[in-house]
């Protein structure tokens, strides 16, 4: 079945994030993920923001941004009920579009090690995986 994928809109907002708390990712509804801050992020240019969709319900959804020098793709989800048919490549695939659209020739993804599901669809995507990494962040606060 073929199912349709277009920018997810700012009236789109709880359905993003069910379907990202479905997938167990985690959010910061009252920091970054805010809507007034997610609002910012579906008019930014060199953002976009998928989904897609089994009639109007949304099952996947990517997060491609840039940096001005490197594509970075991110809250990569697949509704678990739809996992297994090969709609992460799909997603992937059209995020890279997008960002190879603005120019990037590397483009990169940060996962967090439980997250298996986006592991293995980012290594059968082609993407190197990295053991020898390490993640920091500063933030305002916990919800940031």
């Amino acid at each position: 079945m073929d199912y349709p994928i277009r920018p997810i809109t700012s009236d789109e907002y709880e359905s993003l994030i069910r379907l990202w708390s479905a997938c167990g990712l985690p959010h910061h509804p009252r920091g970054r993920d805010s809507l007034a801050n997610m609002i910012k992020e579906f008019e930014r240019m060199e953002t976009c923001i998928l989904g897609m969709y089994d009639g109007d319900r949304l099952i996947g959804s990517v997060v491609g941004t840039s940096d001005g020098r490197k594509g970075w793709i991110n809250r990569l989800a697949v509704h678990p009920d739809y996992r297994g048919k090969g709609l992460a490549q799909v997603l992937i695939t059209d995020c890279e579009i997008f960002l190879k659209g603005l120019g990037l020739k590397v483009i990169a993804c940060l996962i967090e090690d439980w997250n298996t599901p986006s592991l293995s669809a980012f290594k059968k995507a082609g993407y190197e995986i990295s053991d020898s990494l390490f993640y920091g962040s500063k933030r305002s606060s916990k919800d940031d």
